[in-house]
């Protein structure tokens, strides 16, 4: 049965839901201020919709658009414009990968998450 779209989200259901793992995203709320799910007893992450569409366009720019840390925390703070699928102005040392390589990456990357799941 799945949730309701206006329902929280705990960090395990929001980890699966965007293949993030979870302290990744823990790590993301000590990066982007704006990030800031609920907390209850036991320091337990409630993610509410918004929180879950912030983390969702912070997932896109870093593992789709290729964004670094800085350049999301800067496209958040409204310093840098976001454009399509590349980011404004790349970062000095920053290296912009060909889509395809990415891709090929991307593949590479989950074969290992499967083999080392096995």
């Amino acid at each position: 049965m799945a949730k309701d779209a206006d329902a929280f989200r705990t960090i395990g259901e929001l980890s699966g839901q965007l293949g993030v793992a979870q302290h990744i995203l823990r790590y993301w709320e000590t990066r982007f201020p704006q990030l800031q799910p609920l907390t209850r007893a036991g320091n337990r992450r409630y993610y509410r919709p918004e929180d879950v569409a912030l983390v969702e366009r912070i997932n896109r720019l870093l593992n789709e658009d290729g964004y670094t840390i800085r350049g999301v925390q800067k496209v958040l703070a409204g310093k840098t414009e976001e454009r399509g699928s590349a980011p404004a102005k790349p970062e000095t040392g920053a290296v912009r990968l060909p889509p395809d390589l990415l891709a090929e990456l991307k593949t590479l990357r989950s074969n290992l998450a499967d083999a080392l799941a096995e």
